[in-house]
């Protein structure tokens, strides 16, 4: 019983804090899904990032938040809605409500089979951004955790290192911990400009990051 009672405290305190939360109120009031927008429209605006007639990849993107501010950056207006100016494609492994103009894939970025219905979709062209909001479940083992967040942020080092045009950017989430120094080389190895950031939307509580990296070394010739 007084694990139970400690637990509906926990979960009454979270609640409480969530529906107080500025983002949250902010996420309501200007459509957005989810307070995530505000953490990637921050680095967005601090780097200028995204811009005008990109090309967009959005990975782990339920439920949507983060293609929801790229489109409108990829809007003449700034709308949530009408002309768009780029492209978006979205991925991920649980189902999304459609966004105005983002051609969304439903499956695991894992499987080589999305890989390759994502690639028939970019049929040859350039990605301008990848963004990534990937995150395992964790099971609370740093060990097994730390492999399992270094392998979701290596596969998009892969594709971005493919895929993306010589000055383009990936943006990933990270965690810090076990795997988070190992990544911030790997960064350095394929990026000609690394930056960590902590979003002011990231809750101080959550031990997250974002590890974003400009200019592809090496990159492949178009």
């Amino acid at each position: 019983m007084k694990v139970k009672t400690q637990s509906k405290k926990v979960n009454k305190a979270w609640l409480n804090d969530h529906v107080n939360d500025t983002y949250v109120k902010l996420a309501q009031k200007e459509g957005f899904r989810s307070r995530a927008a505000y953490k990637l429209k921050e680095i967005d605006e601090t780097l200028g990032l995204i811009k005008p007639g990109n090309l967009v990849v959005d990975l782990g993107s339920a439920p949507g938040a983060w293609s929801q501010y790229v489109r409108r950056r990829l809007s003449p207006q700034g709308a949530a809605t009408g002309m768009l100016n780029g492209q978006i494609l979205a991925l991920d492994l649980l189902p999304m409500e459609p966004v105005e103009g983002v051609q969304f894939l439903l499956g695991d970025f894992r499987e080589a089979d999305l890989l390759a219905r994502l690639e028939v979709l970019l049929a040859g062209r350039r990605v301008d951004v990848v963004v990534s909001d990937m995150a395992p479940n964790l099971s609370g083992i740093d060990s097994a955790d730390a492999a399992r967040i270094s392998h979701l942020v290596e596969l998009a080092l892969e594709f971005s290192q493919k895929h993306l045009t010589s000055e383009g950017a990936l943006v990933a989430k990270v965690f810090h911990g076990g795997a988070y120094a190992p990544l911030v080389k790997e960064f350095k190895n394929r990026f000609k400009m690394v930056k960590p950031f902590k979003p002011k939307a990231s809750r101080d509580k959550s031990s997250e990051t974002f590890l974003v990296g400009v200019g592809v070394k090496n990159a492949p010739l178009a």
